[in-house]
């Protein structure tokens, strides 16, 4: 099991930033692949952002050269920095957590943070 917790959401202007933090339960070494995903009303939930557990990251098109993900493994944190904000980077942002056990693997969602870009 792994608990999720994002906090950092907010509204901000266009063009300006925020830092989104997701603190894991347990080390994030241990977790395969941890990331963002987001959702706006009326879409589906689309990635933003993932690193794995050898520090690969895989961002989004609509987000590269914006947003950089980040990790703190001394507090079992993944952060996203998101600069540049557009009205179309609003949305509910979801912390995700991929686990593989052996040939299982699990799927954990934190409770979301609302992103709103507004001016």
């Amino acid at each position: 099991q792994v608990q999720l917790v994002e906090s950092g959401g907010g509204l901000v202007r266009p063009g300006g930033s925020l830092r989104l933090s997701c603190v894991a339960s347990r080390s994030i070494f241990s977790i395969n692949a941890m990331g963002w995903y987001r959702q706006a009303p009326g879409k589906e939930r689309e990635l933003v952002a993932t690193i794995t557990s050898g520090g690969s990251i895989n961002y989004a098109d609509s987000v590269k050269g914006r947003f950089t993900l980040s990790r703190d493994s001394a507090k079992t944190t993944v952060y996203l920095q998101m600069n540049s904000l557009k009205p179309e980077d609003a949305a509910v942002y979801y912390c995700n957590a991929h686990v593989l056990a052996g040939s299982i693997l699990s799927t954990y969602w934190g409770q979301g943070t609302q992103v709103t870009v507004s001016s």
